[in-house]
């Protein structure tokens, strides 16, 4: 983390750090789970450092309150008081010295914690990496076809122009031409209309954020490395997804109860670095630079958080249900969940031209971990002044790139045509994309 955001990080993970000190133990074995080794040595020296300077500047404190007493009785009795006067000039120099030490051991004692993953739920199914997840269930079935599958790259042709694209920005940045970007547009906006009606509030996010957003979401400090950064004083980042600026609207908020939960919902525009993917992944519009999103979140009290998760996951398979295209649902083990989650439920879409299923949404409960980087709190009513954490939830509904593939090859003929979802027809104004 940035030298500049240390008052940021004391301020924001307090009581993480306080939980270390209570059970290091259990939080060790949980991270574990997680494949995560906590350095219970690293953590030690630090906590003892800051125990060190902590105890030093309360001990030069107290002295500092018996000066001042004994220099004021001095004064009233007219006696000299200097040998006390230059002792206290001395302790408050130390003191400074001191409380600068103890700010620095602070620092790196809460960047060590705002390093920790979340720690699974106890009903997140515990494995080591994907291939033990767990599925939950499968929707259609893939189609068989009578002709060699193409994939979408060889069915979009021209209409997804890679090369012009990589000639403008550099590789892995899309260009969609004439139906192609017509179908994307109706597709996001489908969606949108969609999710409306179930209630949700559309906000329209900015794009660029600061640090502290990035902090609050759980990508900075581990995931730097992933994002576009600007070259401005307050090094403002291009989002990863809309996740950011949405969950950041509770930052610092403090609402009642019966104004939870909220139920977001967004379409943006995301960047990623996407580090280290090479091969087939990165061909087309699977993996790339800049895709676009529609983005859930759901703000709630930690009692409904479960129940929200299952209704976000059913929100977003509701797309892929309209569009008549295979998918299935998966849990994610405890070795496959991302940095900030608790538990995870990955929507896997039938992608034709690989013979495989592939991620379209992750729908994730986060518990409180977000809501305590970024203080994020609710009045419960039966206390209304006391103020607890609020759960924070996310998923994707859907990543529309991704979906365009899956819509394209699940849906061409033996022609090379590519027939649209009956859902999009009418927007589309043609039954076939081309």
């Amino acid at each position: 983390m940035l030298q500049s955001n240390i008052r940021f990080i004391i301020d924001r993970t307090m009581l993480e750090a306080n939980h270390l000190r209570l059970d290091l133990d259990h939080i060790s074995r949980q991270l574990a789970k997680k494949g995560h080794t906590l350095d219970k040595n690293a953590y030690q020296k630090l906590e003892a450092e800051r125990k060190h300077w902590q105890s030093k500047c309360e001990i030069l404190q107290a002295e500092r309150n018996q000066l001042a007493k004994i220099i004021g009785q001095k004064k009233s009795k007219g006696e000299d008081a200097s040998q006390a006067l230059e002792r206290s000039q001395a302790i408050m120099h130390e003191t400074k010295e001191a409380e600068r030490s103890l700010k620095i051991a602070q620092s790196n004692l809460y960047q060590f914690a705002a390093s920790l993953p979340n720690l699974p739920h106890e009903s997140t199914p515990f494995g080591q990496s994907e291939h033990e997840n767990v599925e939950i269930k499968r929707v259609g079935e893939p189609l068989s076809y009578d002709f060699d599958i193409k994939s979408h790259t060889q069915l979009c042709g021209d209409y997804l122009n890679m090369a012009k694209a990589s000639q403008l920005s550099g590789s892995r940045f899309p260009l969609l031409v004439g139906p192609l970007a017509k179908l994307n547009r109706v597709l996001a906006n489908w969606m949108m209309n969609e999710h409306l009606k179930h209630g949700y509030t559309e906000i329209n996010v900015p794009v660029l954020v600061k640090p502290d957003a990035l902090f609050g979401t759980g990508q900075l400090p581990k995931f730097r490395e992933d994002q576009f950064v600007t070259n401005t004083p307050s090094e403002l980042t291009l989002i990863p997804t809309a996740e950011v600026p949405i969950t950041n609207i509770a930052a610092g908020e403090i609402w009642l109860e019966d104004q939870l939960p909220k139920r977001y919902c967004a379409h943006s525009l995301c960047f990623r670095k996407e580090a280290g993917t090479y091969g087939q992944d990165s061909n087309g519009l699977f993996r790339v630079h800049q895709f676009e999103k529609v983005e859930l979140v759901h703000l709630c009290t930690p009692e409904e958080s479960a129940k929200e998760l299952e209704l976000l996951c059913q929100q977003a398979c509701l797309i892929l249900d309209k569009l008549k295209i295979p998918y299935r649902v998966i849990e994610l083990c405890s070795g496959d969940l991302g940095f900030s989650a608790q538990k995870t439920y990955d929507i896997e879409v039938w992608m034709a031209s690989q013979h495989t299923y592939r991620e379209v949404s992750s729908c994730s409960n986060m518990s409180d971990f977000q809501a305590r980087r970024m203080k994020a709190r609710y009045r419960p009513s039966s206390q209304p002044k006391k103020t607890s954490y609020i759960h924070t939830l996310n998923g994707s509904a859907l990543a529309i790139g991704r979906t365009l593939i899956a819509i394209i090859e699940h849906y061409q003929t033996a022609n090379g045509q590519v027939k649209i979802p009956s859902v999009l027809q009418d927007s589309m104004g043609t039954d076939y994309l081309f």
